[in-house]
């Protein structure tokens, strides 16, 4: 893995005072502490990507019997009933 050196602007200073207590504590350097957060930071955000490729793929399905209302009910409960 290739290292850099990096200089970034507008990092609030009380947030990097903090971060930096943390990464003493725990015997890690600032620039392992960082990429550690910043993977973390990735996963989540991988996490709430919606992958509309997926969504295009689902398929309808039977909820059985009793549920022949739900679309109607559930559009009920999010507009309204229809005046």
């Amino acid at each position: 893995m290739k290292k850099e050196m990096v200089s970034i602007r507008d990092v609030d200073e009380e947030v990097l005072r903090e971060f930096r207590t943390h990464a003493v504590k725990e015997k890690m350097k600032m620039g392992k502490a960082l990429t550690q957060a910043m993977k973390r930071w990735l996963r989540e955000k991988q996490k709430t990507k919606i992958k509309t490729k997926s969504l295009l793929r689902a398929k309808p399905f039977d909820w059985g019997p009793g549920s022949e209302r739900t679309s109607i009910e559930i559009d009920e409960i999010l507009y309204g009933r229809k005046k």
